[in-house]
């Protein structure tokens, strides 16, 4: 590709790199040869000038390696935090129409008085419910079946419970999710509640994904507790 500026060279550099996580996160902790790294860029961008494309990783990495910083206020939460699996959980994804919400609005009291945990989330589109299976007829007969969209069953909830400051730190469901990800567990659904980050899997993940968010929290602990 002639006749591409540094400038521009420099910002379509950045941009592979942010693409490729697993090559960002060795850019950033200096674990990665730039000459290897360019040649590989400028094979998948069409670019020719390798020095230039050097000179840009390494300016980027300069940059990325503040990072570190902000890695390790990640595993601060992590060390302190704790995991609970709770397994027969249903989702209940429903149109999102103000009939369904007023309807849902008089269940959520009657669970309320009852100790029942649900969980209830909205978007444009739907409405989803997270719930205990047992109360899945329940939830289907209040909202009325011509409302249903889907109904998911033999889920697990697995709620990270952090302290206060997952509020104020960035990154830590992302640092949970790629994790998750990269063991190739699927996410049924993902929800944030104040200090509390619930991830629903299916009952063949429940194990695959329990470790996995415990060997988070175990490495947090160690590489944390260093420090």
């Amino acid at each position: 590709m002639t006749g591409v500026t540094k400038e521009s060279l420099a910002e379509k550099t950045r941009i592979y790199i942010d693409a490729h996580p697993s090559i960002k996160d060795c850019v950033a902790k200096g674990l990665i040869n730039y000459s290897s790294l360019a040649r590989v860029i400028m094979k998948d961008l069409d670019v020719e000038n390798e020095e230039a494309v050097v000179i840009a990783c390494r300016r980027y990495a300069s940059k990325l390696s503040v990072t570190t910083d902000h890695e390790m206020r990640i595993l601060k939460i992590l060390r302190d935090s704790r995991l609970e699996m709770r397994t027969k959980t249903c989702i209940v994804t429903a149109k999102n129409d103000w009939s369904v919400l007023h309807k849902m609005d008089n269940l959520f009291k009657d669970l309320w008085n009852e100790n029942s945990i649900m969980q209830c989330v909205q978007s444009a589109s739907a409405v989803t419910i997270i719930a205990d299976k047992m109360l899945k007829e329940r939830i289907i007969d209040t909202v009325g079946k011509f409302n249903i969209i889907k109904v998911r069953e033999n889920l697990v909830e697995i709620a990270v419970k952090s302290p206060e400051g997952i509020v104020d730190t960035s990154g830590v469901i992302a640092y949970l999710i790629t994790n998750l990800s990269d063991a190739g567990i699927n996410l049924e659904e993902t929800v944030s509640c104040h200090t509390d980050t619930i991830f629903i899997v299916s009952e063949s993940d429940m194990i695959d994904a329990y470790t996995v968010l415990t060997k988070c929290i175990q490495s947090a602990e160690k590489i944390a507790g260093q420090s």
